[in-house]
Order: structure tokens, then sequence, then C-alpha cells
């Protein structure tokens, strides 16, 4: 999958990215969001800049994830706008310097635009393997009733595959949204 997404053209990439914002700014659940975090791509993952834009123009605050720096495969989660300063962290990937302070609480995000290698229709997701949304955001599965923030996969549709063995650890997503689709878990 890893090598399918970084063979697309970059034409391929924003005409993906274009139509998962375009289709998540229709959803529901990010109209009323106010607090969202995304990522920066890396390695022909989705890009959701074309989303940040949207959400930014809709006075949405978004965040950036900045590994923590306490706890071993845990994210901190940073506001970020674009044009932000942003230094490498120990794999390299871009991050907003992080400041203490202005660190949102996890639980305080609405919904967290997630990167994925690999989904199926129930809801699972393959990672990159580190293991850092499924910590950080492990206090989900204890959750039964109020289950903030929705974790919403972003994801070329080639990445949908029938079915992902899941752990006891997993944390699932609430949706994927594909260049061609939404899938709600059955």
């Amino acid at each position: 999958m890893r090598t399918r997404r970084a063979a697309l053209s970059p034409t391929e990439r924003d005409a993906a990215a274009f139509q998962v914002a375009r289709r998540i700014a229709r959803f529901n659940i990010f109209q009323r969001s106010r607090h969202i975090a995304c990522y920066l791509p890396q390695n022909g993952e989705l890009d959701p800049t074309p989303l940040m834009r949207r959400a930014w123009a809709m006075g949405k605050i978004c965040y950036l994830p900045v590994l923590n720096t306490l706890h071993a495969n845990r994210l901190w989660f940073v506001p970020y706008v674009e044009g932000d300063p942003l230094i490498p962290n120990r794999f390299g990937i871009p991050e907003p310097r992080l400041s203490i302070r202005k660190r949102a609480p996890t639980c305080a995000l609405d919904l967290v635009i997630t990167p994925l290698v690999a989904f199926d229709e129930q809801g699972n997701r393959l990672g990159m393997g580190g293991g850092f949304y499924d910590q950080t955001f492990s206090f989900l599965r204890r959750r039964h009733h109020w289950r903030k923030p929705r974790l919403l996969g972003v994801a070329y549709d080639f990445q949908r595959v029938a079915g992902l063995q899941s752990c006891e650890w997993d944390v699932p997503l609430y949706a994927v949204t594909t260049e061609t689709g939404l899938y709600l878990p059955t």
C-alpha cells in the first residue's frame, strides 16, 4: 500500500486531497467541530491541507501532532496555522514547536483526521506501526457514551482492504473518507 501510495503523481494526490476535503466539509461531524487535529503528509499519505484551509476559513482551530517527550508512543496536539515554523522530530517529520501552555488536551479535540496505510469497513486501521494514535487515544476504548474526539481516517480508496485483524489496544475509527466515498463502520 505504501509503495502504491508513493507512486501516485502529484496531480493524482492533489485531486484526491481536494475530493476528500470537499467530502469531509459536507460531513455533519466536521460542520459541528471547532477543534480539529490534522497531520502533515509523509510518504504519499493523503494530504489534509485543503481540508485545513476550509477549516481555517470557517473559523475552526487546527492542530498538528507533536511527539510527546514524556511518554513514548504518545502525541500532543499543538495549534497550527499555515506558515508557522516547523522543526523535524526524531523521525524527520516536521512538527510545530512544542508549547506546553498551548497544547490541547486530547479530550478537547472534536475531530482527529487520521493518516493510515490501510483500513477496512469495520473501522479498523493499519498505521505505520508505532502505535502513536492508538496509545494517545486509548481512553476512547473505555468510553461507552461520550466518544469525543472522533477519529476520521483519510485515505485513497485503494487502501481499503476486506478485513484487518483487530487487537485489544486498537482504537477503531469513527469513519474513513476517500476520494470516492465515506465508509462508516458496519
